[in-house]
């Protein structure tokens, strides 16, 4: 639990405070006295009568109440300190200190020990190892530059100190400011996810900054961090992440397709997803998705690009066409008055050029236009770098009035960061942010713009029976499930599947064909890669022929039976579950058979999904034109296949002992969609996950 002494204390006490900026007792002393803290400050250093002007303390026996405590002393001096404050009545206590569980068994014992009586005192503990704390109230960091605090500036949580000062840097040179920094270090107790919490429970539409950065390593839990960034956006907030550490270990060891595609980062793509977080991959990716969410929103999807450069035109309309963002033909009467203003030569088909020679009263006229005249246009971004051959500052003089006064949002790329570098600090000193490289722009707002809205919060039941598939289950034993188990769950879940009847005799395999008709399919029980050991054989007309494979495939290691199906046609489709401990089952769909081994095209998704979700998944796959229908073949009724890939995630919502699954193929042909094959393993060893979901 976060305290308020956190926050805004009203004294903190220095520990291992000095003189000497190199060292991190210094450098926070330095920062508080000269930054915004205006309580008392203390400081205790046994080897000094004063520091900076303040008297020493000889020891934490002697301080009165405080309610903070830095500790820049080393580990094994932390514990009997923290110890004497607790009982003096701290609460919040920021240990810069190294030497923890990050380096030793020894080190985690004393961090253990300090965690456990800061809980029993009901404090909060920041770090160890960790570069502090700054809120508007104080500036409990030992490291520098101090960004520029605004109370609508980013609030940024890290659990890297380093990264945290590389983003601030990163960030300032854009223009960003920030509000709070939490850099949280080992998070003994509090975490990035706790942060989190307190930002949604205290948040204020009023006076809270909208915009929340992450860099995430671990994340501890993922219940927690769905639900309450899922609710700041809900609330109005954009939050974008860096989760650093994905680990493909994971996969090697998986049997099945679905195993070896799903990694644990993906379990965290998708979790990102469903709280609709932007996930980001670096630091100037983070800051300039920050700066993007710095504008006005984009409420559309049509951009105008309004430039003197031919060249980064060109490649900010590629990169934001690829994504998704339009860039509209710009013609008409009105268009025709636009040009009659501009140079000789100037465009406003869009881009807007309007040539290197052109001034700032004519891009005055151009955003004017596309504000007010093009209704076609959404948005706009205006490139205006410099040559060195005459001043830029009238230029950024009218795009600050501008982005100031237009109700569409203008994103300013002024990429002339060494010519006119002090233009472009006067630019962002009037509360702007600038993006220096137009491609990284276009593709920050392609990710945002292909961000959905944090997933509704319930599990839909409709034709999933959950008690029927815990009796399945709970009879099962670990390991692959039969394949009457198999049919069994997946009528639970109401999947459509093709009629199947297994024989081990030829007698048996004869009626099954009988029954099911020719021409029929027959496959291998036994063996997990079916097709690896030529287990599957298709379009099979006559008993001979059905014979002769039969005891083919009996043959084989491992077979203890053959399977009979019709033959059907259609599109071949895939859907996949992996259970990731303490995130729940990640679910997959793409396309089937041999495609999902050699395209790999698939989309994820955090069970348990929505419909909307699921839509979303199918439509983002690469190749989702052959599922919609294309050069005169039928498609796959989309819809059809999103409610059997909610439902299957509905009930594995219920069955956490199910830690791989494999749906491949189903079988797609208009409005009928059938499941041919699959395959699920048990193992009881699985943890459950226990989320805050509605069930409806």
């Amino acid at each position: 639990m976060i305290q308020n002494e956190l926050i805004h204390p009203k004294s903190i006490a220095v520990i291992g405070a000095s003189e000497n900026l190199q060292k991190p007792g210094g450098k926070i002393l330095y920062n508080l006295k000269n930054g915004n803290f205006d309580g008392e400050l203390y400081v205790v250093n046994p080897s000094r009568e004063n520091i900076s002007g303040i008297p020493a303390h000889n020891s934490p026996e002697e301080l009165p109440p405080v309610d903070m405590a830095i500790l820049a002393i080393p580990a094994r001096f932390c514990p009997p300190v923290v110890e004497t404050l607790l009982k003096k009545g701290t609460k919040a206590f920021i240990i810069i200190s190294a030497g923890f569980s990050e380096e030793h068994e020894e080190g985690k014992a004393l961090e253990d020990r300090i965690t456990k009586m800061v809980n029993e005192y009901g404090a909060t503990l920041i770090g160890p190892n960790c570069i502090g704390v700054l809120t508007p109230f104080h500036q409990s960091i030992f490291t520098s530059p101090i960004p520029k605090l605004d109370p609508k500036g980013c609030e940024l949580i890290s659990g890297s100190g380093a990264t945290a000062v590389f983003i601030i840097e990163t960030g300032m040179k854009k223009g960003l400011t920030f509000s709070s920094v939490f850099s949280v270090g080992n998070s003994a107790q509090t975490g990035v996810e706790d942060i989190l919490e307190y930002l949604d429970n205290s948040f204020d539409p009023e006076t809270s900054s909208p915009v929340k950065l992450l860099y995430i390593e671990s994340i501890q839990n993922p219940d927690k961090l769905l639900k309450h960034a899922s609710s700041l956006i809900r609330k109005g907030c954009r939050i974008a992440a860096i989760k650093a550490g994905g680990s493909e270990a994971g996969s090697r060891a998986a049997t099945s397709h679905t195993g070896a595609l799903a990694s644990s980062d993906l379990a965290v793509d998708a979790l990102l997803k469903k709280a609709g977080i932007v996930r980001c991959y670096g630091r100037d990716e983070l800051t300039t998705v920050a700066g993007v969410f710095m504008c006005k929103e984009l409420k559309g999807k049509n951009m105008a690009i309004i430039t003197h450069a031919g060249g980064p035109a060109v490649m900010l309309t590629d990169a934001l066409s690829d994504g998704g963002i339009n860039i509209p033909a710009i013609s008409g009467e009105k268009a025709d008055a636009l040009k009659a203003k501009l140079f000789p030569g100037s465009s406003v088909s869009n881009p807007v050029d309007f040539l290197a020679t052109g001034t700032a009263e004519q891009l005055g006229v151009i955003i004017d236009a596309c504000e007010r005249d093009f209704d076609q246009v959404d948005a706009m971004a205006v490139i205006f770098g410099s040559p060195g051959l005459f001043p830029v500052r009238d230029v950024y003089k009218v795009l600050d009035e501008k982005i100031r006064l237009c109700k569409k949002p203008i994103y300013p790329i002024l990429p002339s960061v060494v010519n006119v570098a002090d233009d472009i600090t006067y630019f962002t000193s009037l509360g702007h942010v600038n993006f220096p490289d137009e491609v990284e722009l276009g593709n920050a707002l392609v990710k945002i713009f292909n961000t959905h809205y944090p997933a509704e919060e319930k599990i839909d039941l409709d034709q999933v029976n959950i008690p029927a598939a815990r009796r399945i289950i709970d009879d099962a034993e670990n390991g692959y499930l039969s394949p009457d188990q198999v049919e069994k769950l997946m009528d639970c879940a109401s999947i459509p599947r093709v009629k199947e009847i297994t024989g081990k005799t030829e007698t048996e395999i004869l009626n099954a064909a009988k029954t099911i008709g020719f021409p029929c399919v027959v496959k291998v029980v036994g063996p997990v890669h079916k097709t690896d050991v030529r287990g599957v054989v298709l379009d099979i007309h006559s008993e001979d022929h059905l014979l002769a494979e039969f005891r083919r495939m009996m043959k084989i290691k491992d077979v203890t039976g053959v399977l009979v199906q019709p033959m059907i046609t259609g599109h071949e489709l895939f859907i996949g579950a992996k259970y990731e401990p303490t995130f729940g089952h990640v679910i997959l769909c793409g396309l089937g058979g041999i495609f999902i081994e050699v395209l790999k095209d698939v989309s994820s998704g955090l069970a348990p999904l929505t419909l909307k979700e699921a839509v979303s998944m199918i439509r983002s796959l690469k190749s989702y034109a052959l599922i919609k229908g294309t050069r005169g073949h039928e498609g796959v009724d989309e819809m059809l296949f999103a409610q059997i890939i909610v439902r299957l995630s509905s009930l594995l919502r219920f069955a956490t002992e199910i830690v791989e699954l494999d749906i491949n193929p189903l079988i797609g042909q208009g409005n009928r969609i059938f499941a041919v094959d699959a395959r699920i393993r048990i193992n009881r060893e699985s943890l459950g996950v226990n989320k805050n979901i509605k069930v409806s």
